[in-house]
């Protein structure tokens, strides 16, 4: 799906800012009539201050009047949004347009010509947050019945964040031609010597047109290249490379009767990525992940997009010496993977699929309730969800450099019998997919030990989630140092042209708290803690990565291990750095980007 901008022959207007708001029952044909207000784009968790308000689970209703250009015959008006979490119904005048389901990936309605001689419209969006085993994230919904009768709907997340809700990212009116580009798709060839790169642009329009026009520019602005059969060459081309960016431009114009119909410019970059012996390469270069599993969240905005937000964590995030972050657990902004093309950060780019363990908020229950626990693959029905997620991500993020690989899971069950089976035919949709045909992993779970595990000879890199000397072997960094160097010896026996990338590991950390012995939550222990991990890191040939859990401190459910979020990150929530900073910066600048681990 195409990014919005403005260009010769589309107009974007955005419907950021204030519109109505109410929770519960609404008949969108009738106005909202309500006295209370709501920032769009935001986490409404946030910005209401009621304690039911902010954990309401069902129907929140926004609205606001959006007043209608002007329109030659052969233009349509579209509201696009940036996502809805988790299902958006979209209306105007009370009209159903339609709806999305999934809380992370863009979508458009046309607005019906009926409305294009109203000098305004009242646009109503009916975002409804439930998530349940069907879901992707999964979640436990229940209903409760309480004194007065009434229904009191509660999603118990199966995931280890809070369940943000609300319009998290923009909201546009796109004024384009009727007859208008739909899609493009990018992708380069490099010669084995990387001197010659030929472009392939593949243009999707709504009808049939006499030409389709395709230049291609550099930083500069300077035409490097024009084709009409979507096929250019160019000789020496500059290289997208980690922190060091390259972007071209590809000008797209449709031509029907001498006439130019529409236009757009998508930026990209030149690279190439696979993986063999064992290791990842960029550009046919031995590359190591140096970086974090992240968050959307901030303070206020919760999961709503927070430019500055996004700008300042890369800055922070390249000023240790990191290069690379993958979009846990979800879909991020398109705003912050434009970024990451800009800047020239590495994305491991990940679906919401997470949840999909059935045993999940037991595991991180530490009291239990005694249940007997169910076969994840006999319970979970996520399936269609599964699928529409990988289509949507990889139709948005197909033509960013940044991206070099996409993840299917996060920490499902996949030591489960019937892991393979539900695995098996979405990897290869992954991979069938995306016409660059990256590479695929699954983050699999500390559970799915080697002798257990029944995915991994499905994917092309070996992605770890382990936290020994957190939640094995609680603060006994000896035995943690001992039992991850013969795991991680392990996978690379059994997969010995697999590379291992460490996708999560570390230990929560009270800023400020000290002490003279090894105790868990101090900040003594976190730099005790990356020590022991980074010294068998550098033990394992195979091992192509580091990517610390987690960037900055972050809000979760309610737990009893959980003390007002999860605090993991080496930075606060409010971006401040913790003792552990000072240690992983002068490791990361002393490690190249390429070559680290060069056999």
């Amino acid at each position: 799906m195409l990014y919005p901008i403005n260009t010769k022959t589309r107009t974007i207007q955005s419907l950021n800012g204030v519109w109505r708001f109410k929770q519960g029952n609404h008949d969108p044909e009738t106005v909202l009539d309500s006295n209370e207000v709501m920032v769009v784009p935001t986490s409404f968790n946030d910005v209401i201050v009621e304690k039911d308000k902010r954990s309401y689970i069902g129907d929140s209703w926004y609205e606001v009047d959006i007043v209608i250009p002007k329109l030659e015959d052969q233009e349509e008006l579209a509201l696009r949004f940036g996502s809805v979490t988790h299902l958006g119904k979209v209306y105007v005048n009370g009209k159903y347009l339609g709806e999305h389901k999934g809380g992370y990936t863009p979508f458009e309605f046309s607005i019906p010509e009926e409305f294009y001689q109203e000098d305004s419209v009242r646009l109503t969006v009916c975002v409804n947050n439930e998530l349940n085993y069907t879901t992707l994230p999964v979640g436990n919904y229940v209903e409760e019945v309480q004194e007065d009768g009434k229904i009191h709907k509660k999603v118990l997340e199966n995931f280890d964040f809070y369940n943000y809700a609300g319009i998290h990212r923009n909201v546009h009116l796109i004024k384009r031609p009727k007859n208008h580009i739909k899609d493009i798709v990018i992708t380069s060839q490099l010669s084995d010597d990387l001197s010659e790169a030929k472009i392939d642009v593949t243009v999707k329009s709504v009808e049939v047109v006499d030409r389709i026009s395709v230049s291609i520019f550099d930083e500069q602005n300077r035409l490097v290249g024009k084709s009409e059969n979507g096929c250019i060459v160019l000789q020496h081309p500059r290289l997208w490379e980690v922190l060091d960016a390259y972007l071209y431009t590809a000008r797209v114009e449709l031509w029907l009767n001498g006439e130019l119909l529409d236009t757009y410019t998508e930026p990209f970059g030149i690279r190439s990525v696979n993986v063999k012996n064992g290791q990842f390469f960029i550009n046919n270069k031995p590359f190591y992940f140096k970086g974090f599993g992240k968050h959307e969240d901030t303070y206020i905005n919760g999961r709503g997009l927070n430019e500055a937000a996004n700008l300042m964590d890369l800055n922070l995030l390249k000023n240790i010496g990191a290069n690379s972050f993958r979009t846990s657990h979800y879909p991020y902004s398109e705003e912050m993977m434009r970024l990451a093309d800009r800047m020239g950060i590495v994305v491991v780019d990940e679906i919401p699929a997470v949840g999909l363990f059935q045993e999940f908020s037991a595991s991180l229950d530490l009291l239990g309730n005694g249940e007997k626990p169910k076969n994840t693959w006999e319970v979970m029905q996520t399936k269609a969800a599964h699928e529409q997620v990988i289509d949507e991500l990889i139709a948005r993020d197909k033509n960013h450099p940044s991206v070099v690989m996409w993840v299917v899971a996060n920490e499902p069950a996949s030591h489960e019998v019937g892991a393979r089976a539900y695995f098996e035919p979405l990897i290869e949709q992954m991979k069938t997919a995306d016409p660059q045909h990256r590479p695929v992993t699954l983050v699999n779970i500390m559970l799915a030990t080697p002798d257990k595990d029944e995915v991994m000879d499905l994917v092309d890199v070996i992605s770890l989630n382990r936290y020994y000397g957190w939640y094995v072997h609680h603060g006994d960094l000896v035995k943690a140092e001992q039992g991850l160097r013969e795991e991680l010896q392990e996978w690379q026996r059994l997969y010995p042209d697999k590379p291992i990338l460490m996708t999560e590991y570390g230990a929560d950390t009270l800023p400020g708290l000290q002490s003279m012995w090894d105790i868990p939550y101090t900040e003594g222990y976190q730099v005790d803690y990356y020590e022991t991990n980074h010294r068998v890191f550098d033990e394992i040939p195979n091992l192509v990565g580091e990517q610390v859990w987690n960037f900055a401190d972050f809000e979760t459910n309610v737990m009893l291990i959980r003390v007002k979020g999860n605090h993991k990150g080496l930075f606060s929530r409010n971006r401040e750095p913790k003792q552990v900073i000072r240690e992983i910066k002068k490791r990361w600048t002393s490690i190249s980007d390429y070559h680290y681990k060069s056999k």
